[in-house]
C-alpha cells in the first residue's frame, strides 16, 4: 500500500522491562552525537526556517570533504558505515545516536541489536553476535534508506564561518543531553514542513469563513493523503470532551469527540465518498477515486504512490503524555508508576483517568472510553478505517504522524505507547493486518491555545468535499443550533453512527453486496467483520474488562457490552 522505500519496522517481541530500558537515559556506553544550537532564540516562522538556520551546529569540527566525496569513499569500501554516519552527523549537522535495542521477529541464539536514530527518526534495527557486528549492520541499513534523501540537502550547507569553534565531547552525558526526544521541531524532512503548512492552509480557510468558531482551532487534528503532486488536507477535527449522555439506541449521539477521534470519523466519510466513485458506473468519476482494486485480496487499497498522515496540534490525551522525568530502572519497587502511565486510559467528559485508578470510582459519567492515545495505538494495528469499511478495503495506515509543539517538548511517551505497547502480535493479527510503525516527530504547532472558554467543549468537523463545517457539542453529543452544517431537526450529527450507517449501505448497493444490505443495525455490520472482533478480544481483553468494570460501577443496568463494542473501535 506504502511505497517500498518506507521504513516501517516489523513487530519484535518485547517484555514491558525491555521497553522501559529501551528508554532509559542514554549512558557511556551508547554511541551519542548530540549538536548544540547556537541561537538563543529561534526563529519564530518555522516555514520561512530555511537555509543556515535549517542546520544545528555541533560539537565537533566538520570534515574537510564535501559530503558527496564522504559517500563516494564509502561506496569504494573505504570508509565503514558507522563512520560515514559520524562524518555526516558533523558535516549536516543533524542529530545521530546509535541505540541498542532488542532483537527482531523470532531470532533466537546470542545476538546484539542495534538500530540508528536521527533527528529522532528511527531506523530498522541491525543485528550481529558481537556489538561491533550489530553496529555495522544497523548503519548499513539506514545509509540504505538516507543516501538516496540526501542530494537536496548538500546544496545547502551552512558556509564555515557560520560555524563555531569546537567544543570538547563529554564522556558523561549532561542534563540537557538525558532526554534525547527533547529536541527541536524536526524540520529536516520535507513532509514536515509541507504538512503543518498544508494544516495551517486549510484551517486558516475555514476559520475566515467562521471566525465565531475559531477559539476550537487549538485543539486541531487532521489527516493529509500525500502524492507527487504535495499534501492535502482530506479530514479535519476538534475538541477534547466526550459526552455526558447515556448510550444512544439510535445511534444519533456521537460519544466521543476528542480532536483524533473527530478527525478519524471525518476520514472515514472522505473514505466512503471514494468508495462511492469507485463503483460509480461512470468512468471520469472512477478515475477519482483514491482506491483501487487489489486481485490478490479482493478488496480495495489506496492507489499507489497515495500515502496517508496525521498531524495533532496537541500531545493526545492518555499514556502519550508520560512525565518527561519519568525514567525509572524496571527492577525498581517504584516501576509500578511507569506501568500505570503507559497503561491504558479512561476517557470521561475530558478528563482522562489510568485504569488503574481509584479516582475513576467517585465518577457518575454514563459514558466510557479508551483515551486517544490508546485509540491511536489500535489504529496503527487494525487501520483507520474501522469495522464497517473493512468489508471493501484493506487496512488503512498512517505513514507518519506529527505532534505540534503547543506546549509539548517531549514525544519519547508517544513513541513508548505507539510503537512499544503492542509489539510481539504479529502472529496473532488476522490476514491483511500488520503492526505499522509510524514516524512520530516533533512539528510547529498551527494553531494556539485560544483563552475563551465559552465554546471549550465544542468540536468542529470537515472532511474534503463538504461545503461547510459542522460544530458539535462534545458533552451533549449533538449538533449546535449556531452550526453553519445541520443534518435536520434532530440535530444529529453526520458523525454519528446511524449516519456511518446510512453510508455503508450507500456503499454496499453500490457494490451489490446483498448480503451487507441485510444488515439492520451499527453493530450487526460491525459483527460480521468477525476477524477484528477476534483479533480485539485477544489483544484487548484487559482493556475491555477494565472498561466494563468501571461502566458497570455506574450503570449496574445498562447494557455496557453495547457501549464497549462502539468504543473499543
Amino acid at each position: 500500500m506504502f511505497p517500498a522505500g518506507g521504513s516501517f519496522r516489523g513487530s519484535r517481541g518485547a517484555s514491558f522491562a525491555k521497553i522501559l530500558m529501551k528508554n532509559l537515559p542514554a549512558s557511556p556506553g551508547r554511541e551519542l552525537y548530540q549538536p548544540l544550537s547556537t541561537s538563543d532564540s529561534p526563529d519564530k516562522d518555522v516555514f520561512d526556517h530555511q537555509g543556515k538556520n535549517t542546520f544545528k551546529h555541533g560539537p565537533a569540527a566538520k570534515p574537510t570533504a564535501s559530503p558527496e566525496i564522504l559517500i563516494d569513499r564509502y561506496r569504494k569500501g573505504e570508509t565503514n558505515p558507522v563512520s560515514l554516519l559520524h562524518q555526516l552527523a558533523q558535516t549536516l549537522q543533524f542529530h545521530l545516536e546509535l541505540k541498542e535495542t532488542v532483537t527482531t521477529g523470532n531470532i533466537t541464539g546470542l545476538y546484539f541489536a542495534f538500530c540508528v536514530v536521527i533527528d529522532g527518526i528511527e531506523y530498522k534495527t541491525g543485528m550481529g553476535i558481537t556489538k561491533k557486528e550489530a553496529r555495522r549492520q544497523a548503519a548499513e541499513l539506514a545509509l540504505q534508506e538516507l543516501l538516496p534523501t540526501l542530494g537536496s540537502l548538500t546544496s545547502v550547507l551552512p558556509d564555515a564561518s557560520d560555524v563555531p569553534p569546537p567544543l570538547p565531547v563529554k564522556e558523561e552525558p549532561s542534563i540537557s543531553n538525558i532526554h534525547s526526544h527533547r529536541a527541536t521541531c524536526d524540520t529536516t524532512s520535507s513532509v514536515n514542513l509541507h504538512i503543518p503548512h498544508a494544516v495551517r492552509d486549510q484551517l486558516t480557510k475555514l476559520m475566515n469563513s467562521h471566525p465565531q468558531f475559531s477559539a476550537c482551532a487549538g485543539t486541531t487534528a487532521a489527516f493529509i493523503i500525500q502524492t507527487s503532486s504535495g499534501c492535502e488536507v482530506v479530514a479535519l477535527g476538534t475538541g477534547s470532551f466526550n459526552t455526558k449522555e447515556d448510550t444512544s439506541a439510535s445511534g444519533r449521539i456521537v460519544h466521543d469527540s476528542h480532536a483524533v477521534v473527530t478527525a478519524r470519523r471525518s476520514l472515514m466519510r472522505f473514505l466512503y465518498r471514494h468508495l462511492l466513485l469507485f463503483f460509480s458506473n461512470h468512468a471520469n468519476l472512477k478515475e477519482k477515486s483514491i482506491f483501487q482494486k487489489n486481485s490478490s485480496s479482493g478488496l480495495l487499497s489506496l492507489r499507489s504512490g497515495i500515502t496517508l498522515h496525521l498531524y495533532v496540534n496537541q500531545l493526545p490525551k492518555g499514556a502519550a503524555q508520560i512525565p518527561s522525568t519519568l525514567r525509572l530502572n524496571p527492577l525498581s519497587i517504584s516501576a509500578w508508576q511507569v506501568n500505570n502511565e503507559i497503561s491504558l486510559h479512561l476517557s470521561v467528559e475530558g478528563k482522562v483517568f489510568s485504569v488503574f485508578s481509584s479516582a475513576f470510582d467517585h465518577s457518575a459519567s454514563k459514558a466510557v472510553s479508551m483515551s486517544a492515545t490508546d485509540k491511536l495505538t489500535q489504529w496503527q494495528v487494525l487501520g483507520y478505517q474501522g469495522a464497517l469499511l473493512s468489508h471493501f478495503i484493506e487496512p488503512v495506515y498512517v505513514q507518519s504522524i506529527l505532534i505540534g509543539d503547543l506546549g509539548c517538548s517531549d514525544i519519547r511517551g508517544m513513541k513508548m505507547s505507539v510503537s512499544q505497547r503492542v509489539e510481539g502480535i504479529t502472529s496473532q493479527l488476522p490476514m491483511f493486518y500488520c503492526m505499522m510503525r509510524p514516524h512520530i516527530s516533533l512539528v510547529p504547532s498551527v494553531a494556539a491555545n485560544s483563552t475563551d472558554k465559552s465554546q471549550s467543549t465544542y468540536c468542529i468537523n470537515w472532511c474534503e468535499g463538504d461545503s461547510s463545517l459542522e460544530v458539535v457539542d462534545g458533552l451533549e453529543g449533538k449538533t449546535i443550533e449556531e452550526s453553519p452544517f445541520k443534518s435536520g431537526s434532530a440535530l444529529a450529527s453526520r458523525l454519528c453512527k446511524a449516519a456511518m450507517l446510512h453510508r455503508f449501505k450507500l456503499v454496499a448497493k453500490e457494490a451489490q453486496r446483498q448480503d451487507l444490505l441485510a444488515t439492520s443495525s451499527y453493530r450487526e455490520a460491525k459483527i460480521i467483520e468477525s476477524q477484528i472482533i477476534v483479533f480485539k478480544a485477544r489483544r484487548w481483553g484487559g482493556g475491555r474488562s477494565c472498561l466494563k468494570t468501571a461502566y458497570e460501577k455506574t450503570h449496574p443496568e445498562g447494557d455496557s457490552e453495547t457501549l464497549l463494542h462502539v468504543e473499543l473501535h
